[in-house]
């Protein structure tokens, strides 16, 4: 009993780093998941309960019971799941009440430690990919980067956002997590939602995260299974375009922008605090570079993303670094 609790409490510590990591932007929870070694369990599950839903709604509406659904529901690992969650919730609710302040008062300082993270992240997909690019690899890339770049410079939206667009967020959001090195809070801070998403948590705003929970719901049901299916299929094409669309998305996180008028997302030369700005960007940066440099030491063998959902009973293989192009 006394190792069970433990057990426990450590997958709820374990919780509690990956969803601190998923509240700033920049800093991965899946990559945090790899390091504490929950990733390939996570994903696995998740894939068991999207399955395992999509099988009982459709037995149930042939009058075939809920045996399959059972099956998939069985290999959860549950007290896994369960553990890392609770420490998730808790660790975001405290993180975002010492982060919302922080990111609607000293908005350049912010941006700038934000701006350093995702810089350094660029590394995890291009890394993932295998890297030998060739020069289609490089168009496909910048042409994501030019439109993430342009959907980033639209105006920011309203501090009331819609609710399609809460949920929507909230999709592509909880679809980072299947590759680390992908950051859910910079998704929703390159589409203009992390303060409110902050501040709803904060507040205590059950209506905004309502639509926020089930888009995170629809993007764990079709997201995450298409990303892995796509990781599996065309992992360097799927790797490649992740790459530039971050890197293209940085435009939302340059600190220097006129942050009192909230509409507008034109882009200032360095004029203001050009020091400490930089010094924090390079603190960013340098924080994750210790991350990856940990993740390095601790999985010598790096470089799966652990994405095919099944591997166990099905006997695939997931495709090794830049296998299909």
């Amino acid at each position: 009993m006394p190792t069970a609790i433990g057990t426990h409490l450590l997958n709820g510590v374990r919780g509690a780093l990956i969803g601190t990591a998923e509240v700033i932007p920049g800093v991965s929870g899946g990559t945090i998941a790899l390091i504490t070694g929950v990733y390939e369990r996570l994903m696995t599950s998740a894939g068991h309960v999207v399955t395992g839903v999509a099988v009982g709604a459709a037995d149930l509406v042939r009058g075939r019971g809920t045996v399959r659904a059972g099956r998939e529901f069985g290999r959860v690992s549950w007290a896994v799941v369960i553990a890392v969650l609770i420490g998730m919730v808790l660790a975001v609710v405290a993180a975002a009440r010492l982060l919302e302040p922080v990111v609607t008062e000293h908005e350049q300082q912010a941006s700038a430690v934000f701006f350093g993270l995702v810089l350094a992240s660029l590394w995890v997909p291009y890394s993932h990919s295998g890297g030998g690019w060739r020069i289609r690899h490089y168009l496909l890339a910048a042409a994501a980067a030019v439109a993430a770049f342009l959907l980033t410079g639209l105006p920011a939206t309203e501090t009331d956002p819609a609710p399609l667009a809460v949920s929507g967020a909230a999709a592509l959001g909880v679809s980072a997590l299947v590759l680390p090195g992908v950051s859910g809070a910079f998704t929703l801070q390159a589409l203009g939602l992390y303060e409110p998403t902050l501040a709803a948590v904060n507040d205590r705003d059950f209506g905004y995260l309502g639509m926020f929970a089930a888009g995170a719901v629809i993007g764990l049901a079709l997201f995450v299974k298409l990303l892995q299916w796509l990781l599996e299929h065309h992992r360097k094409i799927t790797l490649v375009v992740i790459t530039g669309v971050m890197a293209g998305a940085l435009r939302a996180l340059w600190p220097w922008q006129p942050w009192a008028e909230e509409s507008d997302r034109s882009l200032l030369a360095p004029t203001t605090d050009v020091a400490s700005t930089t010094a924090l960007m390079a603190a960013g940066f340098a924080l994750v570079v210790v991350i990856l440099v940990v993740e390095r030491l601790l999985l010598p063998t790096g470089g799966d993303t652990g994405t095919d959902t099944d591997r166990p009973e099905s006997g695939r293989r997931a495709p090794r670094h830049g296998s299909r192009t």
